[in-house]
């Protein structure tokens, strides 16, 4: 699946399949290497959409003028 944009749950889903043939013990050591190399690069993939996603979610709230603002999610209203 290199090369190849994974949706994130095509990424979970293969890095599922590569943590289950690592604790199956079955590979060989440069199979199981290469597996471990790929399962990082997913690991990161899946952060960057999560980070990405994150910065998208907003909260709308009113503000001063009566008008909804948009407000990064983790910022609470004060009433």
């Amino acid at each position: 699946m290199a090369g190849k944009k994974l949706t994130f749950e095509q990424a979970l889903e293969r890095l599922d399949e590569i943590v289950r043939s690592l604790e199956s013990g079955e590979a060989a050591l440069d199979e199981s290497m290469t597996l471990f190399t790929e399962g990082t690069k997913l690991i990161k993939q899946c952060g960057d959409m999560l980070d990405k996603a994150e910065q998208q979610v907003v909260q709308l709230q009113q503000g001063e003028n009566g008008e909804p603002v948009e407000l990064p999610f983790n910022v609470s209203a004060e009433k």
